[in-house]
């Protein structure tokens, strides 16, 4: 989401607040933005070193097979008219094989570099989770929402669930 959307939703989330205040003063609403919160971790930033640097490597090593991969095409390509058709026909397949190498190659960094991420993030978005929980708690927000990612970051547990009321509203069970 952009700024200002952000800023749009935050504001209608004061005026909801303001509102649902006036008319039941035990209503609070209150909001987070959770990307803020991770980025004031120290603990993030030392996380996002590490992950450039595992980047980094991966991106090395993708370059060193790509070296081999352009060499042996290169020398394919100069000496073609003058190989066996059976010589030709395996570096073809080196080089098929290769190129299979390298995409399998970037695959599984890619989904390493993923789970690098979710493993040293996850810790630090359950903090988060946690405080929120405890702060909603401590000083009786009724809901705060995230407005970095649209939807309520908490719900105290002393709301009243309307399902039931709604279900029997429309007449279903």
């Amino acid at each position: 989401m952009n700024k200002t959307k952000l800023i749009s939703l935050g504001v209608l989330f004061l005026i909801l607040s303001a509102t649902l205040s006036a008319q039941n003063p035990q209503v609070a609403v209150a909001y987070v933005n959770t990307t803020d919160l991770l980025s004031a971790f120290p603990a993030k930033e030392e996380a996002t070193q590490k992950l450039v640097a595992l980047s980094e490597n991966y991106k090395k090593e993708l370059e060193l097979m790509q070296n081999e991969y352009n060499k042996k095409y290169s020398d394919y390509i100069t000496y073609q008219g003058s190989l066996a058709e059976n010589i030709k026909l395996r570096r073809m397949q080196e080089l098929t094989e290769l190129e299979n190498k390298m995409q399998q190659f970037m695959q599984l960094a890619q989904k390493d570099i993923e789970q690098q991420e979710k493993a040293m993030l996850e810790p630090l978005k359950k903090q988060i989770s946690d405080a929120i929980r405890q702060v909603g708690v401590e000083h009786n927000f009724t809901v705060i929402y995230d407005l970095a990612n649209p939807g309520i970051a908490f719900v105290n547990p002393v709301a009243v669930d309307a399902n039931p009321l709604v279900k029997a509203k429309l007449g279903i069970n």
